[in-house]
Protein backbone atom coordinates (compact mmCIF):
# COMPACT_ATOMS: atom_id res chain seq x y z
CA UNK A 1 0.00 0.00 0.00
CA UNK A 2 1.13 3.74 -1.01
CA UNK A 3 2.71 5.46 2.40
CA UNK A 4 3.21 2.16 4.36
CA UNK A 5 6.41 0.61 4.72
CA UNK A 6 7.45 -2.97 5.47
CA UNK A 7 6.62 -2.91 9.52
CA UNK A 8 8.44 -6.31 10.01
CA UNK A 9 11.78 -4.68 8.37
CA UNK A 10 11.29 -1.43 10.32
CA UNK A 11 10.68 -2.85 13.15
CA UNK A 12 13.69 -5.21 13.63
CA UNK A 13 15.92 -2.43 12.44
CA UNK A 14 14.47 0.51 15.14
CA UNK A 15 13.32 -1.60 18.14
CA UNK A 16 16.30 -0.29 19.95
CA UNK A 17 14.26 3.14 19.61
CA UNK A 18 12.94 4.16 22.70
CA UNK A 19 9.33 5.38 21.61
CA UNK A 20 6.31 5.26 22.05
CA UNK A 21 4.26 2.60 19.83
CA UNK A 22 2.17 5.73 18.38
CA UNK A 23 5.33 6.94 17.00
CA UNK A 24 6.08 3.68 15.36
CA UNK A 25 2.47 3.58 13.71
CA UNK A 26 2.96 7.31 12.40
CA UNK A 27 7.10 6.30 11.41
CA UNK A 28 5.53 3.01 9.16
CA UNK A 29 2.44 5.08 7.80
CA UNK A 30 -0.30 3.58 9.97
CA UNK A 31 -3.22 4.55 12.59
CA UNK A 32 -2.11 3.38 15.68
CA UNK A 33 -4.87 0.37 15.45
CA UNK A 34 -3.36 -0.82 11.95
CA UNK A 35 -0.18 -0.69 13.35
CA UNK A 36 -0.94 -3.36 15.89
CA UNK A 37 -3.57 -4.82 13.43
CA UNK A 38 -0.28 -5.47 11.10
CA UNK A 39 2.45 -5.84 14.03
CA UNK A 40 -0.09 -8.79 15.43
CA UNK A 41 0.02 -10.03 12.00
CA UNK A 42 3.68 -9.90 11.43
CA UNK A 43 5.26 -11.21 14.65
CA UNK A 44 2.62 -13.05 16.22
CA UNK A 45 2.22 -10.89 19.69
CA UNK A 46 1.45 -7.44 20.67
CA UNK A 47 3.95 -5.11 19.89
CA UNK A 48 4.54 -4.04 23.45
CA UNK A 49 5.28 -7.51 24.43
CA UNK A 50 7.06 -7.99 21.39
CA UNK A 51 9.80 -4.90 21.90
CA UNK A 52 10.32 -6.08 25.39
CA UNK A 53 11.28 -9.50 24.94
CA UNK A 54 13.74 -7.94 21.60
CA UNK A 55 15.35 -5.76 23.98
CA UNK A 56 16.04 -8.12 26.68
CA UNK A 57 17.02 -10.56 24.68
CA UNK A 58 19.60 -8.67 22.75
CA UNK A 59 20.61 -7.06 26.21
CA UNK A 60 21.10 -10.69 27.61
CA UNK A 61 23.32 -11.40 24.56
CA UNK A 62 25.36 -8.08 25.01
CA UNK A 63 25.78 -9.52 28.32
CA UNK A 64 26.27 -13.08 28.34
CA UNK A 65 28.58 -13.30 24.43
CA UNK A 66 30.17 -9.75 24.46
CA UNK A 67 30.88 -9.00 27.76
CA UNK A 68 29.41 -5.77 28.42
CA UNK A 69 28.38 -4.30 31.54
CA UNK A 70 24.18 -3.81 32.33
CA UNK A 71 25.12 -0.36 32.68
CA UNK A 72 26.44 0.24 29.56
CA UNK A 73 24.09 -1.28 27.54
CA UNK A 74 20.70 -0.78 28.93
CA UNK A 75 20.37 2.48 27.10
CA UNK A 76 21.98 0.76 24.18
CA UNK A 77 18.82 -1.44 23.76
CA UNK A 78 16.41 0.82 24.41
CA UNK A 79 15.49 1.30 27.96
CA UNK A 80 15.02 4.61 29.89
CA UNK A 81 16.75 3.61 33.11
CA UNK A 82 18.82 0.68 34.55
CA UNK A 83 16.60 -0.26 37.39
CA UNK A 84 13.24 -0.85 34.89
CA UNK A 85 15.64 -2.25 32.70
CA UNK A 86 16.85 -4.73 35.42
CA UNK A 87 13.54 -5.57 36.77
CA UNK A 88 12.55 -6.26 33.50
CA UNK A 89 15.53 -8.66 33.27
CA UNK A 90 14.85 -9.95 36.44
CA UNK A 91 11.28 -10.80 35.63
CA UNK A 92 12.05 -12.15 32.14
CA UNK A 93 15.09 -14.17 32.36
CA UNK A 94 14.59 -15.32 36.57
CA UNK A 95 18.01 -13.85 37.22
CA UNK A 96 19.32 -10.16 37.44
CA UNK A 97 21.61 -9.49 34.62
CA UNK A 98 24.37 -8.73 36.78
CA UNK A 99 24.61 -12.66 37.48
CA UNK A 100 24.96 -13.11 33.84
CA UNK A 101 28.42 -11.48 34.04
CA UNK A 102 28.93 -13.17 37.31
CA UNK A 103 28.80 -16.38 36.14
CA UNK A 104 30.44 -16.46 32.81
Amino acid sequence: EPGKIDIAEFMLKNYTFNIAIERFAYLTGRSLATFKRDFQKAFNMPPQKWLLEKRLKQAHFLIAEKNCKPSDIYLEVGFENLSHFSNSFKQHFGYSPSSVTVSR
